[in-house]
């Protein structure tokens, strides 16, 4: 039986208003399930596979998935202490979280307090968006409210269930390395960071920028793994780099909102579903 579980952080490129055209054109059996490019796991909670493999670059984002599903307790009551601190001195406490990382003895902090700082950012900081800079330290500025909620109970609650029942590796390695034992009949879902549409679009998940060498980079794998007779999904904007690279392959057009903009002019966008295989071997029947 699904649990009821949904995305614990907002995050730039999340795939909730998607989900259901994506889940229409997931293949209807698979293998194992690889998700390289996690981020919210939007798609990764809804699906719930038994067995599962994902993956990110963000080591802060791949830290909170473990503690979630190792150390929940913990966090929960860090995350508290943390919404009481918030209260009596919002704007304050806030740039004094958002400092920590630049102690120099930040790296050896425990894995709670790493993921509760997580946590807390991502839900008192501007629009919910996740931004470091060149030397990898958080920049988002604060959000200006004077009560955080930062978690739903049921929810955390529910993600560490599923994690700790279904055999799912969360790893923080490079996506090759995540596809390298990838074989015939398992799916792979690509929602790397998007193709820019210009030069100052955001692509700072983490201190080094995907850019153009790595949706080629990703391009060579999704062919790779293609050969290899996985079934491979991908999204991304609808670029002429894009349309290039996955020359051949099905590629659907799709209008979609991009909510973490904070100009709403540019929340507007066409995004592409590329697929390796057709309607006939997925839950969509054309």
């Amino acid at each position: 039986m699904k649990l009821e579980i949904y995305p614990f952080v907002k995050w730039a490129g999340g795939k909730r208003q998607l989900l259901p055209l994506l889940i229409e054109r997931m293949p209807r059996q698979y293998n194992d399930y690889f998700e390289p490019f996690i981020g919210g796991g939007a798609l990764f909670f809804d699906v719930q596979p038994k067995h599962g493999i994902i993956n990110d670059i963000n080591l802060e984002l791949v830290t909170t998935y473990k503690t979630i599903k190792n150390s929940l307790e913990q966090l929960i009551t860090k995350l508290n202490e943390m919404e009481e601190l918030h209260i009596k001195s919002p704007k304050e406490y806030f740039y004094n979280v958002r400092e920590w990382d630049k102690k120099d003895d930040w790296l050896n902090e425990d894995d709670v307090t790493k993921s509760a700082r997580f946590i807390y950012l991502n839900k008192a900081c501007f629009n919910g968006l996740y931004r470091v800079n060149s030397k990898g330290f958080f920049n988002v500025p604060f959000n200006n409210k004077t009560e955080i909620k930062s978690y739903d109970l049921k929810n955390l609650r529910n993600i560490s269930k599923y994690l700790n029942e279904s055999s799912t590796v969360i790893l923080n390695e490079d996506f090759e390395k995540v596809c390298s034992d990838a074989k015939k009949g398992d799916f792979i879902y690509f929602d790397p960071p998007y193709d820019l549409l210009k030069d100052d679009t955001f692509d700072s998940y983490t201190k080094t920028a995907f850019g153009k060498e790595g949706q080629i980079r990703l391009a060579e794998l999704f062919k790779e793994l293609d050969r290899r007779g996985c079934y491979i999904m991908l999204s991304n904007h609808d670029t002429p780099l894009i349309r290039e690279l996955y020359t051949g392959f099905k590629i659907e057009l799709f209008q979609v909102k991009r909510m973490i903009n904070s100009d709403s002019s540019k929340r507007e966008g066409e995004e592409v579903i590329v697929r390796n295989y057709g309607n006939e071997e997925s839950n969509t029947l054309l």
